[in-house]
Order: C-alpha cells, then structure tokens, then sequence
C-alpha cells in the first residue's frame, strides 16, 4: 500500500505526523518510521498486515507493563487500525542511542562486561511476567520444537561440518532437563543487534515484536550473536542475571537451546541468498568451536579462553 495513503489517514485519525522517513533496517516484514508529531515530538510508527492485530495488542499490552516496571524501552504511545488499509499500527516514543553491536567492540573490555551486566539484569527483569497458566508444558512444547527443526534440517539441502555435536546435544538424555522448567514472558530476541546504548552510556532495549513464552533460559538462544560480537559483554549477560556463575544446568541448557536453534538456521537462511548461507554456516562452526573439548559444556568465550 502507498505509505503517503495510510499516512495521511493516521493523521486524520488523530496522529499529526509532520515529518517521516521510512527505515529499511530489520528483518521484520513490517513497515517502519521515524516520524516527529505536530509537537516535534520523535516516534516510531510501526504499520502490520491486519492478521497480526491480535498479536500486535498483546506485545503492546505487554510494553506497557514492562515500561511501566522501569524496563529502559520505548514508551508504547499509541495502537489502533486503519481497517480500509488492513493494517494495524503501533506507535512507541523513539530512543536516542547507538547500535550495541557497532559501540561495544571499540569499548574498554570492563566497559564491555559491565553494559553485559546490565542487559542481564535487564532481562531478569522482563521474565518477572509470568506467562498464562493454560499452556502446554514447556518439555512437550520444546520437544516439538526440537523435532521440527530436525526436520527442517533434515529436509535442507546443506549441512553443518561436524554437525554431530547438535544432534549430541538434542538427545532424550539431554530433553529430560526440560521438564518442569518454569515458563515467562520472552523478548524473542534478545541480543546486541536488539539493543541501542544511549547518550548516558545505558543499554536500551527495542525490537518487541518477537514476544513470546517460555523457559526463561531459551532467552539465551541469541546470546551466540552477542558472543561473536563481544564475548566479554555476553559473559556479563550471563553473570548479571545470575548475579554470579550461573548453575551447571544452566549451561547444558543452554547448549541445548542454541542446538536447536542452530539446526534450523540453514534453512532459514536459503531464502536470503548465499550472504546469510555463508553467515549461518560460520556460526555454525564458530559454536562448535567454543564447545570443542568442553565436556561440560560451558562455551569458551564465557571462560575466557
């Protein structure tokens, strides 16, 4: 749809945009802009297919209450629908700040450690929302999950060199430790590609759109992007949310998670051409690498070595 239509029609339904350009950035299949209100007030508008409305309200739900909990995040300002459209739109106040993933490599590695830190504090603040109580045990909705991304994998035309370690770390033995996990409200996403440092030197934390529930330690799936980044911040994730070392559970979970997350990675990939093949199939190898002659499982970058 031309974005000057639906626009136009947000502001006769009360939003006054005087200025908006759209971001390209993300791999979301929404519509995104900057826009600056009547009163030069900086937002972000967000424009969704009208199938996601339902969605849309519960992440805005959700951004409410965790706003209101001190989460450092957009303010969620406004959500409606322009049904001549068929799309839904979310407004949230716009945050200032620089991409994590480029500021955090220029960094001193103290400074790295300590912005880890805080998004692990950060997130253990984001699984205090507990998640509905009519779900499903995690251990039955994650063995499902397991066994459809070996299936992907299965059904994807490339591999992994030395895969073997996934499958390893997907065993039945290794499933037992997903019974009676508890279950939490996700970011979906939570990585440094996800996260802006601001103009005081605070972490910020955007991209909602991928909320869910779950185990809070699946959140940890993305931390492998961090870890490539800057291992130093991702230990200090580790270590905030802990408050300390984490328990050695915690760590053959963890290899689970980003087992499973791995598996699916190629296929996700061929879609997007032979750049984000070549992407997946390195990390791939990097995260074997960090579990190379590591029995229990804790990944090299998180000791340093």
């Amino acid at each position: 749809m031309p974005k000057e239509l639906y626009l136009k029609d947000l502001i006769q339904a009360g939003l006054p945009f005087e200025h908006f350009r759209e971001i390209t950035a993300g791999w979301s299949g929404d519509r995104k802009y900057y826009v600056e209100t009547g009163a030069g007030l900086p937002c972000l508008l967000r424009v969704s297919d009208i199938s996601q409305e339902t969605k849309r309200a519960r992440e805005f739900h959700h951004m409410q209450e965790l706003f209101a909990r001190g989460i450092p995040m957009s303010e969620p300002l406004a959500l409606g629908r322009l049904e001549e459209h068929l799309c839904v739109y979310t407004l949230l106040g716009w945050l200032p700040g620089e991409s994590a993933e480029a500021v955090l490599p220029g960094l001193a590695e103290s400074e790295q450690y300590r912005l880890g830190v805080q998004a692990g504090r950060i997130l253990l603040q984001i699984h205090s929302v507990a998640a509905p109580q009519i779900l499903p045990s995690w251990q039955e909705r994650f063995n499902a999950k397991i066994d459809r991304k070996i299936k992907m994998y299965h059904d994807c035309p490339l591999r992994f060199k030395d895969d073997r370690f996934f499958f390893e770390c997907l065993t039945e033995e290794s499933r037992v430790l997903l019974a009676d996990r508890p279950q939490v409200l996700q970011h979906g996403d939570y990585h440094v590609g996800n996260m802006l440092i601001g103009d005081a030197g605070q972490l910020l934390i955007i991209d909602w759109d991928r909320m869910d529930y779950g185990d809070p330690w699946e959140e940890f799936n993305r931390i492998v992007w961090s870890a490539q980044a800057c291992p130093a911040f991702a230990r200090g994730q580790i270590d905030g949310y802990f408050d300390g070392a984490p328990p050695a559970e915690f760590f053959r979970l963890l290899a689970l998670y980003l087992s499973s997350n791995q598996l699916s990675a190629l296929a996700w990939a061929l879609p997007f051409g032979q750049d984000e093949v070549n992407t997946m199939l390195r990390q791939g190898g990097e995260l074997i690498e960090w579990y190379r002659e590591r029995p229990d499982l804790i990944p090299r970058w998180y000791l340093g070595v």
